[in-house]
């Protein structure tokens, strides 16, 4: 008897009959190349497309020691917003800043960044889209965007859904890295504002606004002078140029990018042990989505603050004879900056109803009220 085949004959199988689009990506990367293009600098070597991104290193011997900074993120649930909103040129912007900005805090200037967005079908304007955010998120920061991934994932996401991160690399000369080692007693702290919730804290928000609150994106709200969808969708605002010069101008001891975890837990990682810090509240008013969010799912201060950024979205540590000068630099770069606390060598007294947050070694306590 002959063997029979496994399986009865049948036109052969493709990589579209397994939910693949090879054409959908080939017509994204048509599509995405001229924002590409304008995210540039000019050590970057050749064109998108390759299968690896080229950097000129010899960019880098105009440092006596460097230092190379990595960092890789994601935007987290806020692409749900994006999503349920059908905008998608302003998720990359909140990706980049969340890249470039952990790089810039140790004194690192952000080089280039690669992305990754996984997709469940490629639909090529959403995926331009998205790209253009990056692009356009790098050109904000001086990076080169040298090249990315667009990944189709059917079966394991539905055709709607995607997800997006992304690596960069940066430098810094070894003897100006900033961090712990530089903060002394009598320092002091600037906040610099955010643009909003930046992109965390996005899956408590999402459940004391639509799961509590009923709340659709499309609401006005007066507090917010906006609808709910555009003030969730504020992309994230990127401080690595101003922060970049901030440090040129000197007497910056170490910087806090206040993302996931908050406040004090964020501005603790930039203390050496043994060192305190008190944030005084009274020194700026949260933008009016943190309230709301608190009054809407009865989400505590403390609980807001460690969760949200509150409307600080960076945090410099400086020295006393800098900061005039920091503050009125930042401010001329569009920047609104202001004092906000002081590190001091230990915590005493009774300084707040709100624990202190340690982190390296130091520990960061809120103190009093909102102005």
């Amino acid at each position: 008897m002959t063997d029979q085949p496994h399986h009865p004959a049948q036109p052969g199988a493709t990589y579209a009959d397994a939910g693949v689009d090879v054409e959908a990506g080939e017509r994204a990367v048509d599509l995405m190349r001229s924002a590409i293009a304008r995210a540039q600098r000019p050590e970057v070597v050749g064109a998108v497309g390759g299968f690896a991104g080229l950097f000129d290193a010899s960019a880098l011997s105009r440092f006596r020691r460097p230092l190379l900074a990595t960092s890789t993120d994601g935007v987290g649930t806020k692409i749900d917003v994006a999503r349920r909103m059908d905008v998608h040129d302003t998720i990359g912007i909140d990706l980049v800043a969340m890249v470039v900005d952990d790089l810039v805090v140790c004194g690192a200037e952000p080089l280039f960044m690669t992305d990754y967005i996984a997709v469940g079908s490629i639909v090529p304007e959403r995926v331009a889209a998205i790209v253009t955010g990056i692009a356009e998120g790098c050109r904000v920061a001086g990076v080169a965007l040298v090249g990315g991934e667009t990944a189709e994932h059917p079966g394991l996401l539905d055709p709607d859904e995607y997800d997006v991160a992304g690596a960069g690399t940066g430098v810094v000369e070894a003897d100006e890295l900033l961090g712990p080692d530089r903060v002394r007693d009598g320092d002091v702290l600037v906040a610099m504002a955010s643009s909003g919730l930046h992109s965390n804290g996005f899956s408590l928000a999402r459940h004391v606004l639509f799961d509590r609150a009923g709340w659709e994106l499309d609401r006005h709200v007066p507090e917010l002078g906006r609808s709910l969808g555009a003030e969730l969708l504020e992309p994230t605002r990127i401080y690595t140029l101003d922060v970049l010069d901030l440090i040129a101008s000197g007497g910056v001891h170490a910087v806090s990018h206040i993302t996931g975890g908050g406040i004090a837990s964020n501005v603790a990682r930039v203390l050496p042990e043994g060192m305190h810090a008190e944030i005084v509240r009274a020194s700026w008013t949260p933008p009016p989505i943190f309230g709301l969010i608190g009054e809407l799912g009865g989400v505590s201060l403390v609980e807001r603050e460690r969760t949200f950024n509150e409307g600080l979205g960076m945090v410099a540590v400086m020295s006393q004879e800098a900061v005039a000068g920091g503050v009125r630099r930042l401010a001329a770069r569009g920047v609104r900056a202001w004092v906000c606390g002081h590190v001091r060598g230990s915590r005493g007294g009774d300084v707040s109803d709100a624990p202190a947050k340690g982190g390296q070694g130091g520990t960061v306590c809120l103190v009093g009220e909102h102005a």
